[in-house]
Parts: structure tokens; sequence; C-alpha cells
């Protein structure tokens, strides 16, 4: 009996922490203010280039969160995307990145520039490692 309180006890601690969890997100206007305060420590921006990097960062902010709405929507409804789609998506996507990139080269100095494009490039290598961790660990358990 004790046994059973204790894993009944475990199991409610686990949804608990793992709902906890989901409920903290932030607003698009959050996002990019930490993102501009991130930026501006990390490449020295000026006032005027902090004005420009928020508001281009809330745009880019406020394009993730329709993404992710639309996401969740699919994933509720639980329909896959066809090879179409995600070719599609694929190309926004990196539509998306090249006009970013665009915009910051006429904010920021070459200095600054390639600063950004460094941590851009970590940040990625960053996310293809979690990728294969993921992959790898599913593979592990099947």
């Amino acid at each position: 009996m004790k046994k059973l309180i204790l894993v009944a006890f475990i199991l409610l601690c686990n949804i608990s922490i793992a709902q906890s969890r989901k409920s903290i997100e932030m607003t698009p206007e959050q996002v990019a203010e930490l993102q501009t305060k991130k930026m501006t420590l990390d490449l020295d921006l000026n006032s005027n280039q902090q004005k420009e990097v928020k508001a281009l960062l809330l745009e880019e902010a406020k394009k993730r969160e329709a993404i992710k709405k639309e996401m969740n929507a699919r994933t509720e409804e639980e329909r896959k995307l066809t090879s179409d789609e995600k070719y599609k998506k694929q190309l926004e996507k990196l539509d998306n990145q090249i006009e970013l990139k665009a915009k910051m080269k006429k904010i920021l100095s070459t200095e600054q520039m390639s600063k950004w494009e460094e941590n851009q490039n970590q940040r990625k290598e960053k996310i293809e490692n979690a990728k294969r961790k993921a992959k790898k660990h599913r593979e592990e358990k099947f």
C-alpha cells in the first residue's frame, strides 16, 4: 500500500512539473525586448540601433508566433504536411532568413555584423546537435 501511494505521488509530481514548464511562455514583445537587450550587450548597439533591431525582432517574433499557432492547430487536427507543403515552408523559412540578414546588414556595422553571423552559426550548430541527440535518443528507445 505504501509503495502504491509513493508511486502515485511521484507520478503526480512529474505531471505538475511538466505542466509548469509549458505555462512559461512570453509574448512576442517580451521576446523581442530580451533579444534586443542580449544583442546590445553582445554587439554594443547604440540607442538608434537598439530601436531598429527591436522593431525588426518584434516583427520576427510575431511571425514565429503565427507559425507556432499554425503548427499547434495542425497537430490538433492530426494532419501532417504534404511534401509540397514542406517544400514551401522551407522556402518561406529560407527567404525569411535572407530578408532578416539583409535588414541586419543595414542596421549593424561590419564588425557587429560579423559577430552577429558568428553567433547565428553557433546557435544553428547548437540546434543541430540537440536534434541529433534527440534522434539518437529516440532510436535507442526502440
